[in-house]
């Protein structure tokens, strides 16, 4: 004969995958749909009854509630994730990168986002303070490494996360980086500090020297050329050979690579 302990066992495993197929059910939804989809229609697609959503969700704001946390843990799992990475300063625009550009295809996240009622709600807290926390982290270790502006924190990253996923939403495909959704994220990214010799170097003898003069001797063909132009490069004479022609250039090879990350 069964031991007693079987059909309880068996109900509460037949609850739990229900109330997996439900919430996958809502995501797919909401995702695709937003914040109209009834419950009734998402019982439809899981698989079950409209009394057993009702069981598990007796509101449709507990089951959007409910979608969204689990939208946000994985993005606190995510950026614990990259504060692991060993370079700081990457790992971080990846994550930025990530975030802007997979939110939009969730229309239910957008749309909360640009709800009167703010965010996150009271059942999302304790969801977005991890969020929040592994955030921090990873802007922490990326300032530290100097990759990052030294003036961020979490609020400031988290506002422009929603300007940049409204701007993401324009695109007619979410998950390419828009060229000013290229330039928030790249404005995040240090500079570097102008130093004293730096800033007396613009008060320098503009007149060229004798290597520069003989460097404009060399015939424009038998030049390096530009890798985002291809206009002939000057030789510098010294250090490293030059890449680009100028600083317009170095900035447009930046947004490609952040292009290509995303």
């Amino acid at each position: 004969m069964p031991s007693s302990t079987t059909a309880p066992e068996a109900s509460r495993a037949d609850a739990r995958r229900n109330r997996a197929n439900v919430l996958d059910a809502a995501q797919r939804a909401f995702a695709r749909e937003g914040l109209s989809v009834s419950l009734g229609e998402i019982a439809r697609r899981a698989g079950v009854g409209a009394g057993t959503v009702y069981r598990h969700f007796p509101t449709k704001e507990a089951l959007l509630e409910a979608v969204l946390s689990q939208r946000v843990e994985r993005l606190a799992r995510l950026a614990a994730d990259h504060s692991r990475a060993p370079d700081p300063g990457t790992a971080f625009v990846d994550f930025v990168i990530e975030v802007v550009t997979s939110t939009p295809v969730n229309r239910d996240f957008c749309e909360l986002l640009e709800s009167k009622d703010g965010w996150p709600r009271a059942v999302l807290l304790t969801s977005g303070q991890r969020f929040a926390t592994a955030l921090e982290q990873l802007l922490a270790a990326a300032q530290q490494a100097g990759a990052v502006r030294p003036d961020l924190d979490v609020a400031g990253v988290q506002a422009l996360f929603t300007g940049c996923v409204a701007m993401q939403r324009l695109q007619s495909d979410s998950r390419e980086l828009a060229p000013m959704t290229a330039l928030v994220i790249d404005a995040m990214v240090a500079t570097p500090t102008v130093t004293k010799a730096e800033a007396a170097d613009k008060f320098r003898d503009e007149r060229p020297t004798a290597a520069e003069q003989r460097n404009a001797s060399i015939p424009a063909p038998e030049r390096p050329a530009c890798e985002v132009c291809g206009e002939p490069l000057m030789p510098s004479g010294t250090g490293r050979p030059a890449r680009f022609c100028s600083a317009a250039c170095r900035q447009k090879a930046y947004r490609r690579r952040l292009r290509s990350a995303a």
